[in-house]
């Protein structure tokens, strides 16, 4: 077996224990010695927080070879963080009256999720009663004089409405504001206004919120503006977020393992003891939104609909079940596809803003391109905690998860066991703790699932 060190303030080529070695330089230092290997390679990495600043990407180089393992594990005793996000620092008091604070950030930086202490703080939103406006092809009519105001807000084009229904949850983003009518960004407006339990007739529930303008600021929420590269917290009376750990996840995802096809997987590389934090998944806030159609699928592109699908399809209808086809998956910070034998154990997943863990989803869904394809994948006593999305999803929904074009796209000897999942889907309130669509031999046993909305 040989052993590298690696620590997050670590430098050179040695990747001894002496002289451990940055994140990086122990990748490439895998990649000389796996060609031929004679036993395990250990990646032991010390405690604190290694600071991404692109995701890590594992793929057919990275892979172990004659049966023996890639393992990055943890030190003894040690819980090293692959995290993307960035540190804030350097508060002020930005507005004394309303204890706002602020803080600058690299200009165009951009995440729907800021995390303070280790627990996901709310963005700035205020509820909007469904009889305030009215629903209309291309957004919405305000009908309470006391929201007239939102015309003359600035960067109308961040402000999003939610809308939390039966069993969907959609996102819609707002185009501009002129008197009393919001026109909405397509086609994300259309996309949540047809199908089932519609962002326009829920089945049930149907909360509306406004989100995402400075003037909507409550006690403990937050705002981002990227083109200021400022970032607003209203802090509770007697609070001053300088005396507390605030993380603003940049990366939209954190690991990828992929090989270069399905036909020539990553394999045999195992993670163990590490934890996986902050990342975002900025889609929802993008001209595409989040048309959610259950479970984390959503409408991902413009689709045919019918003229007066506001009225004629409310509950399905022809062209809305020929999308079926073409839907989109929310993706995962970790993300698992055209591999095998990869293994996750004793890992956490928290303070994500998207999906945890992703084992053979659609290409769609996928930073290589390569979906699909993950054969003998294990999760075994892993934490998934304060994350947007599910905790795990496994499989696609497309047609070559169902119906593969090449034998080796197939999901298969799949085994998550032991794991606790505990409050996950903060954001996605749609998603579930774990989901597996299409799997050949998938055995989920003994995870404890708890706190979902």
């Amino acid at each position: 077996m040989t052993t590298l060190y690696a620590s997050a303030t670590g430098s050179g080529t040695a990747c001894s224990m002496t002289a451990p070695c940055s994140l990086g330089q122990a990748q490439s230092s895998v990649r000389s010695l796996d060609g031929n290997m004679s036993g395990d390679i250990v990646v032991q990495l010390a405690g604190g927080t290694y600071r991404l600043s692109a995701p890590l990407v594992f793929n057919n180089s990275d892979s172990g070879s004659g049966g023996h393992n890639v393992i990055w594990q943890a030190a003894p005793g040690a819980t090293p963080v692959i995290s993307g996000g960035q540190q804030v620092t350097g508060w002020t008091l930005h507005d004394s009256g309303n204890n706002i604070y602020a803080a600058s950030v690299p200009v165009g930086t951009d995440s729907r999720q800021l995390y303070i202490d280790g627990s996901e703080a709310p963005r700035a939103a205020i509820p909007l009663n469904r009889g305030d406006v009215t629903i209309t092809y291309n957004g919405m009519t305000i009908n309470n004089s006391a929201l007239n105001y939102l015309s003359g807000l600035p960067e109308q084009n961040r402000i999003e409405v939610e809308s939390q229904n039966s069993f969907t949850d959609h996102f819609a983003p707002v185009q501009s504001i002129s008197g009393s009518t919001i026109t909405m960004q397509q086609p994300s407006w259309n996309n949540n206004n047809w199908g089932y339990d519609t962002l326009a007739k829920p089945f049930a529930g149907g909360q509306m919120f406004l989100e995402n303008s400075y003037s909507f600021l409550q006690s403990g929420q937050w705002y981002l503006d990227p083109q200021a590269g400022q970032l607003y917290y209203k802090a509770p009376s007697g609070w001053n977020p300088s005396s507390h750990d605030v993380e603003l996840p940049q990366l939209t995802s954190l690991v990828q393992v992929s090989g270069n096809s399905v036909d020539n997987p990553a394999h045999n590389i195992a993670f163990q003891g590490i934890a996986f934090e902050h990342a975002t998944w900025l889609t929802p806030g993008s001209n595409i939104g989040y048309a959610d159609q259950q479970s984390g699928t959503f409408f991902s592109k413009a689709y045919q609909q019918p003229s007066d699908f506001l009225t004629s399809c409310q509950s399905g209808c022809t062209l809305f079940e020929a999308t079926r086809e073409s839907l989109g998956e929310a993706p995962a910070a970790v993300q698992v596809s055209a591999a095998g034998s990869i293994s996750f154990t004793g890992d956490t997943f928290s303070h994500l803003g998207e999906v945890g863990l992703g084992i053979g989803q659609d290409s769609n869904a996928v930073a290589s391109g390569v979906g699909l394809g993950a054969s003998s994948i294990t999760a075994d006593h892993n934490v998934f905690t304060d994350d947007a999305g599910a905790a795990i999803v496994v499989g696609g929904t497309q047609t070559n998860a169902h119906h593969p074009s090449d034998v080796a796209m197939t999901d298969q000897n799949i085994t998550l066991t032991d794991n606790l999942v505990n409050g996950v889907a903060e954001d996605y309130k749609d998603m579930a703790g774990i989901l597996s669509t299409y799997v050949t031999h998938a055995v989920i046993d003994h995870n404890e699932v708890e706190n979902l909305p």
